[in-house]
């Protein structure tokens, strides 16, 4: 019988025209890596349980400046329990160690800069009151942790977000919604001098500690069996322990269709405030958007492309610190050939471009790899 573990293997190897992220002359490097997936999956009418844990890494052949290896391990737990018909429990866990920017998580930096850990863990419940009123109450922890100090100093940080929805079923298709939700976010070196005092000017200090409320509305559609989207809108208003107030739109979508069988796309957006993850910044103004699709182009040949883009103003949290824009592009193209059932060879390319007033913070960057993949 078919078992619930399934066990993915890769090795490569490939060539990065820009290994550091660099503004100036780049440093190239050919490069081999690997990694293993494990993916667990159980269900019955009352528990749902996905269990995925991955461990990899690169090394870069050539000597390149600072550090020649990436690190990638993950971890991700979904759990969802229906204690009763009315009450719906549930949890999603991520836990990465990583050395790559990853440009679909919000918050953090968007170059090459050592090793750090990130999670976006979920806690929910949902309650279903009558046949057409339920809500749903959630706790959200997100936190960045760098090990390079300097980055650490003015990047650690921990966002506690604390919602709850009230949903009403106005026809089968659609539900609406109405949301509250509070954030605290916690910098771990609050009051730290990012800027000694120099020439009469006062020392630039660590002070973006900040308390928001969301109010939105907005509803989840299901346009057909194949195609579903979700949508929120509002008001974001943040007060910060130092620094005065900043309001700001708030927007999130999601558009989840499934083409056909051998094709799905889901597309994302967001814009609202978010962490500036650079010194002097008080918060930064975002609108991102994220498309990942899927093409199986035949029964043995698959396709994979994600594309990201950003927008950042960035806001000044002292007279010293000059307000700026920047964007950002993450786009990836892959493509495997299934040899057999359980071993292919695959081929990926990867460019990367972040184009800022700050002509310091540009960088351009292109990857290319190839290699063979097990299935068991």
């Amino acid at each position: 019988s078919p078992t619930p573990v399934k066990f993915y293997a890769s090795v490569f190897g490939g060539y990065d025209d820009n290994v550091n992220t660099n503004n100036g002359p780049k440093e190239g490097s050919s490069y081999v890596g690997g990694n293993v997936i494990a993916d667990y999956t159980f269900g019955d009418p009352r528990l749902q349980i996905a269990l995925n844990a991955g461990a990899g890494g690169v090394y870069y052949l050539d000597h390149v400046t600072g550090q020649d290896y990436n690190i990638d391990l993950k971890g991700a737990l979904g759990v969802t329990y229906k204690s009763s018909p009315r009450l719906t429990l549930g949890t999603k866990l991520l836990l990465e160690y990583l050395t790559e920017p990853n440009f679909d998580n919000a918050n953090g930096l968007n170059s090459r800069n050592g090793n750090y850990f990130y999670t976006d863990d979920d806690f929910f419940a949902e309650y279903l009151w009558s046949r057409r009123f339920s809500t749903k109450t959630s706790y959200k922890l997100e936190a960045y942790q760098y090990d390079n100090e300097l980055v650490a100093l003015y990047s650690d940080h921990f966002i506690n977000l604390f919602a709850n929805e009230f949903r009403f079923q106005m026809v089968p298709t659609t539900l609406l919604v109405a949301e509250y939700r509070y954030g605290i976010v916690t910098y771990n070196n609050e009051g730290a001098v990012l800027v000694p005092a120099q020439l009469g000017q006062p020392a630039v200090l660590l002070e973006n500690d900040s308390m928001t409320q969301y109010i939105l509305g907005g509803l989840d559609h299901v346009f057909n069996p194949r195609f579903t989207g979700s949508l929120r809108g509002g008001v974001e208003l943040r007060s910060y322990d130092v620094g005065g107030d900043r309001t700001s739109p708030y927007f999130e979508a999601t558009l989840n269709y499934a083409v056909g069988r051998r094709t799905s796309v889901g597309w994302t957006g967001r814009y609202g405030l978010e962490e500036p993850e650079t010194p002097g910044a008080q918060s930064r103004t975002t609108f991102r958007t994220g498309l990942r699709a899927k093409f199986d182009l035949t029964s043995r040949m698959s396709s994979t492309l994600d594309v990201f883009y950003n927008h950042d103003d960035y806001h000044a949290a002292s007279v010293t610190f000059i307000p700026f824009t920047e964007e950002a592009f993450d786009v990836g193209l892959g493509v495997r050939y299934a040899i057999t059932s359980l071993i292919g060879v695959q081929a990926s390319y990867h460019y990367t471009e972040v184009i800022s007033d700050m002509s310091f913070r540009d960088y351009s960057r292109n990857r290319f790899s190839a290699g063979v993949s097990l299935t068991f």
